[in-house]
């Protein structure tokens, strides 16, 4: 398994991404980003106008902390709507690459299928470097793969609500029917333990910003979030025992009945 995170020919040292929304302070987010260990970094055109006081003090940080900026179109229901924000955010940050966000339901905010791969299909022919965030659908993901995209950011769970991974059965067969697409986690997650499992998944990098940005202390969750990351990472990396439905004891046979004896899973 390689040590660094692979995007678009570019590698990374962290595999925890964060968000600069809700901090109480820019001083707040500042050290937990630095905390996090994070590379790469999430910025909205849409919520956070460089050209106003806040907006400038965030995006001139963004600029000396070497980070790389991952603007997103957050908030955009249609496709000319997140293609149009993509292209004033390339112009604004210098850069093409982008989190493309597509919503289609209001109450749980959840990515529109159809409008996303739209969207997707024409920033890519652009000339933009594309991480779709998008639900845990393998077929709209091998949608997303056909017309262009080289990395996918399925959710965990709704955006906001830190339920964590909601349905593992549909992540799991993501991973592994996607064995060479660089997979992140985005959105719900909640705690520490929660990106840990993703990782040990086999998950390539995990999203957040709620989770450290609406804790009681944001610097201290960012530096848990950024121990789970490689945690997990290690564990998959180490290979996880197999489950089994009965128990297996580690000790010695000596006194246990021949029948158990017997059963190879107790040598």
């Amino acid at each position: 398994m390689s040590a660094k995170l692979e995007l678009y020919g570019e590698r990374f040292d962290s595999r925890l991404l964060v968000g600069t929304a809700l901090y109480p302070s820019p001083a707040i987010m500042r050290e937990s980003v630095r905390e996090s260990g994070a590379e790469i970094i999430t910025l909205s055109l849409r919520r956070q106008n460089p050209e106003q006081q806040q907006g400038k003090m965030l995006w001139d940080y963004i600029r000396e902390s070497g980070c790389r900026l991952l603007p997103n179109t957050a908030g955009c229901k249609t496709p000319r709507e997140a293609i149009a924000l993509a292209e004033m955010s390339r112009e604004i940050f210098r850069t093409n690459w982008l989190k493309l966000e597509v919503v289609g339901d209001d109450y749980n905010l959840q990515p529109d299928p159809y409008g996303l791969v739209e969207a997707a299909r024409e920033l890519v022919e652009r000339g933009f470097k594309v991480l779709p965030y998008c639900t845990d659908d393998l077929l709209v993901c091998r949608k997303l793969l056909d017309v262009g995209c080289e990395v996918l950011m399925p959710w965990g769970a709704p955006i906001g609500t830190g339920l964590g991974l909601l349905n593992r059965y549909n992540l799991r067969t993501l991973r592994e029917r996607l064995p060479d697409t660089p997979l992140i986690i985005d959105a719900g997650i909640g705690a520490p333990s929660q990106a840990a499992e993703a990782m040990e998944m086999g998950y390539d990098a995990v999203l957040l910003n709620t989770a450290i940005a609406r804790a009681q202390e944001p610097v201290q969750m960012a530096r848990a979030f950024r121990l789970a990351i490689e945690s997990g990472r290690s564990a998959h990396a180490a290979g996880l025992m197999l489950q089994r439905q009965t128990a297996s004891p580690s000790t010695p046979t000596l006194d246990m009945p021949f029948w158990q004896q017997s059963d190879p899973a107790t040598q």
